[in-house]
């Protein structure tokens, strides 16, 4: 599916800087409506007083015409209130009445908590977690994905064609949850987060279901027995006393030899790079 995705999604990066020139012309054309008065430059206003007499109900007329063409423009081109408001409280900070499980940091941390406290607002985190959880593994199965949709020649109609595109991987969307954070990834330009999001939610659904990430990262692939032995070493640990452990392993050359062990926000580094290092600087100190 995700290769399917890509192929439809190739064109995008062909597209010229004009889409995004044309679109900030647009954008500089309907932000500024209507000229307010006091933005006017005192030299093109006559005042009433060198006009004679019967031309002062003109020029006011004409200043009410202007005031009300102006707030016509600005109504029918201007977002609601009431929805730019709904849509700042759903997705760019956490409702009050919702305490997410796990601080998360990073832009794809904040958007990932928003989203976390909307579904569990309308009691859809399971289907949000389920949403996420294919978005991610076509992320996984591409890597070529997270630059295409984060392309800045993207236009409105690309965006809205990735959205329906993505949408369909999600599947069921109760509410609407999953189409309207999409829809806002697109207007703030951050598409291109979705990935990270997808693994920072699921760190927050691990969290709220009682479990703890352990990452381990080696130099060399470990095997069973030494994963099940590290594991019940890291259940005995008082941070994760009561929680059920979740073990993601890694391979990293670059450590040369040993582990690091990633406890949930805690990092106990074991390696020989580690090492090393440590005693670089201490030769360097003395020298």
């Amino acid at each position: 599916m995700s290769f399917a995705l890509v192929s439809k999604f190739t064109h995008f990066n062909a597209k010229l800087d004009v889409a995004s020139t044309s679109r900030e012309t647009l954008r500089q054309q309907t932000n500024g409506h209507c000229t307010p008065l006091n933005d006017v430059p005192t030299s093109y206003i006559l005042p009433l007083s060198l006009l004679p007499r019967s031309s002062h109900i003109t020029a006011t007329m004409n200043t009410a015409r202007v005031a009300r063409l102006g707030l016509r423009a600005t109504q029918q081109f201007s977002v609601p209130r009431s929805a730019a408001l709904n849509g700042l409280r759903t997705y760019a900070t956490p409702a009050q009445n919702v305490k997410p499980p796990v601080a998360l940091f990073g832009v794809d941390g904040t958007y990932a908590t928003a989203l976390y406290t909307a579904s569990a607002k309308s009691s859809t985190l399971d289907q949000t977690s389920k949403a996420l959880s294919s978005l991610g593994q076509t992320f996984k199965a591409d890597r070529k994905l997270t630059g295409l949709i984060a392309a800045p020649t993207l236009s409105a109609s690309d965006k809205q064609q990735i959205i329906q595109e993505l949408q369909k991987i999600a599947g069921s969307d109760k509410g609407d949850i999953i189409k309207n954070f999409l829809e806002t990834l697109a207007e703030n330009n951050r598409l291109g987060l979705l990935e990270g999001i997808c693994e920072k939610f699921e760190t927050l659904m691990g969290a709220h279901r009682g479990e703890m990430e352990v990452t381990i990262t080696s130099a060399q692939e470990l095997d069973n027995k030494t994963i099940n032995r590290l594991e019940k070493a890291v259940s005995k640990n008082e941070l994760s006393q009561g929680k059920k452990l979740k073990i993601v392993t890694k391979v990293n050359p670059d450590i040369v030899g040993g582990l690091v062990l990633e406890i949930g926000d805690r990092t106990i580094d074991l390696s020989v790079s580690s090492k090393i290092a440590k005693l670089n600087k201490a030769l360097t100190d003395v020298l």
